[in-house]
C-alpha cells in the first residue's frame, strides 16, 4: 500500500560504504592524531628526564600526574642508561632535518597566512592530517622554495636555514649509529628549535 510506512522505510536509499567512509574519515584522523600525541608526550617525558628535568616540572608541563610521570621515568631508566637527545640545531639525520623544514615552513605560513604556498601543508601537519614522509617532505621543500622566491626580501634568515637543511637532505650524513630519540621526538624538537631560532627565542636548555 502506498501509505505503508514500512514500505516507505524499506524503499529509502541505503547508506553506501563510500558515504560512511567519508563521514568517518575525519573522526579517524582526530583519533589517530590523539593517539600519536599521547605517544609523543610519553616519549618527551623520557627526553626531559634524560636532560635532568625534575619530575614535578615535567608533570606540570605535560599535564600528567606526578605518579604517572614517575612511572614512565622509572620504566625508561630500567631499560638502560640514558642517551640524552642532542639539542644542537645543525644535526644531520633525516627526522631532524624534516623537523627543521617544518619549522621554516610554519614560520613562513604564519607570516604570510593563506597566501603562502606552504600554508595548507603546515595546517595539515598541525592537525595531524599529514605526516612528513619522504614524498611529503619533497613536496614541502618545493612549496617552501616557491615562497622563498615570492617573498625573498623578507625571508633572509629562512633562506639561510632552508639552504642548510636542503643541502643536508640532498647529501645524507655519514655519522655512524642511530641518534637518540625516536623519529617523532626528533622532528618535534627540531621543529620547535628552528621556530625559536627564526623568532629570536632561546633554544631548549639542556638543564632546567
Amino acid at each position: 500500500m502506498a501509505g505503508d510506512p514500512t514500505q516507505q522505510k524499506n524503499s529509502s536509499p541505503a547508506l553506501t560504504e563510500a558515504q560512511a567512509a567519508r563521514m568517518l574519515a575525519g573522526m579517524n584522523e582526530v583519533i589517530r592524531a590523539g593517539e600519536e600525541a599521547r605517544r609523543l608526550r610519553t616519549e618527551m617525558v623520557k627526553v626531559l628526564a634524560d636532560l635532568g628535568w625534575p619530575q614535578e616540572r615535567i608533570a606540570r608541563l605535560t599535564g600528567m600526574s606526578q605518579p604517572a610521570v614517575s612511572k614512565q621515568v622509572v620504566k625508561h631508566r630500567d631499560a638502560g642508561p640514558p642517551r640524552p637527545v642532542g639539542l644542537a640545531l645543525g644535526q644531520g639525520d633525516p627526522p631532524w632535518l624534516e623537523g627543521r623544514l617544518w619549522g621554516v615552513a610554519e614560520d613562513i605560513a604564519e607570516t604570510y597566512g593563506s597566501a603562502a604556498r606552504c600554508h595548507p601543508v603546515v595546517e595539515a601537519l598541525a592537525r595531524g592530517r599529514q605526516r612528513l614522509t619522504p614524498e611529503n617532505t619533497d613536496a614541502l621543500r618545493r612549496l617552501v622554495e616557491e615562497d622563498l622566491r615570492r617573498y625573498g626580501d623578507g625571508l633572509a634568515a629562512h633562506r639561510a636555514a632552508y639552504d642548510e637543511i636542503s643541502r643536508a637532505l640532498d647529501v645524507p650524513s655519514r655519522t655512524a649509529g642511530t641518534p637518540p630519540g625516536s623519529a617523532s621526538v626528533r622532528r618535534t624538537l627540531a621543529h620547535r628549535l628552528q621556530l625559536d631560532r627564526l623568532r629570536g627565542g632561546d633554544d631548549l636548555p639542556s638543564h632546567p
